[in-house]
């Protein structure tokens, strides 16, 4: 039978993972003296620290735990679907784990080129195909087709969270934070690192843009939209809204982020993605 192993970029924690046939290896997360793992550490104390002023890191999960997730199966074929490489360390840590095991020659690891919805939909639908009787040679087919077949957005709040993670130069971020610009930051084809797509000046000019380039893709109910925060519900809604707006025809589903992505983003910010169906 082939095994699904994960990080926690799909948003699902270890416990909802193993219930519904797959394993999660939690990105870790630390802030001030709290050391942690992401979706599992208190929320409320993570952005408590943030207020007090603390700037919070991220970490792949350690390679060790993953070299036990792959020796817990050593005789099933096993897919790691992992998170964008470049974005984290999650992937090159996932290939060096596979090295260092019996197994390795029964193990793949997927660079899915991307996070949190899409990386979401890819691990859900690896299940569903496997618990349909597909292969793992079938399954990795599927998989590399989707990867080539998603684009991500970013809209962050705080311009320091991605000056810290080397996501604007000083200077951009300088120029945004004092003329209170909204940038809005997309992911390149390769997934390794965002780009500047614009800059505008309110949320709702901000989703106009980002909707103007989905119409190129022509989205329709072949695809799926994700919109993921960082704690501001009632934002993500009125994003949720206009793209249903723009969309009729696409499913559109709301995330909440978790600490490692909230790490990269800071508070407030709000993803846009979105990923062909599979057929």
């Amino acid at each position: 039978m082939v095994k699904i192993i994960t990080d926690s970029s799909p948003l699902y924690t270890p416990e909802e993972g193993k219930k519904l046939g797959f394993d999660v290896l939690p990105l870790c997360v630390s802030i001030a003296d709290l050391d942690d793992r992401d979706l599992l550490v208190d929320m409320d104390v993570f952005y408590g620290k943030i207020a007090e002023g603390n700037h919070p890191r991220s970490s792949q999960p350690p390679v060790g735990e993953v070299m036990e997730a792959y020796e817990a199966y050593p005789e099933d074929e096993i897919i790691n679907i992992a998170m964008a490489d470049g974005l984290s360390g999650t992937y090159q840590s996932a290939c060096g784990a596979k090295e260092s095991v019996d197994n390795c020659d029964n193990i793949t690891v997927f660079n899915t080129k991307t996070l949190c919805g899409p990386h979401r939909y890819m691990v859900e639908q690896a299940v569903q195909m496997r618990d349909a009787g597909a292969t793992a040679k079938e399954i990795m087919e599927w998989l590399e087709y989707a990867g080539e077949h998603h684009e991500s957005f970013l809209i962050p709040q705080d311009f320091d969270f991605l000056r810290r993670g080397g996501r604007l130069t000083p200077l951009a971020a300088a120029f945004g934070s004092v003329l209170k610009l909204k940038p809005i930051m997309m992911q390149t084809p390769d997934g390794k690192r965002l780009d500047k797509f614009g800059v505008k000046r309110t949320m709702k000019a901000v989703v106009a843009s980002i909707i103007e380039h989905l119409q190129k893709a022509e989205l329709d109910s072949r695809h799926i939209l994700y919109v993921s925060h960082a704690r501001v519900p009632e934002d993500a809604k009125k994003v949720v809204a206009q793209l249903k707006e723009a969309f009729p025809e696409t499913e559109v589903l709301t995330l909440d982020l978790g600490a490692a992505f909230v790490t990269q983003g800071g508070p407030g910010c709000i993803a846009i993605q979105y990923i062909e169906k599979r057929k």
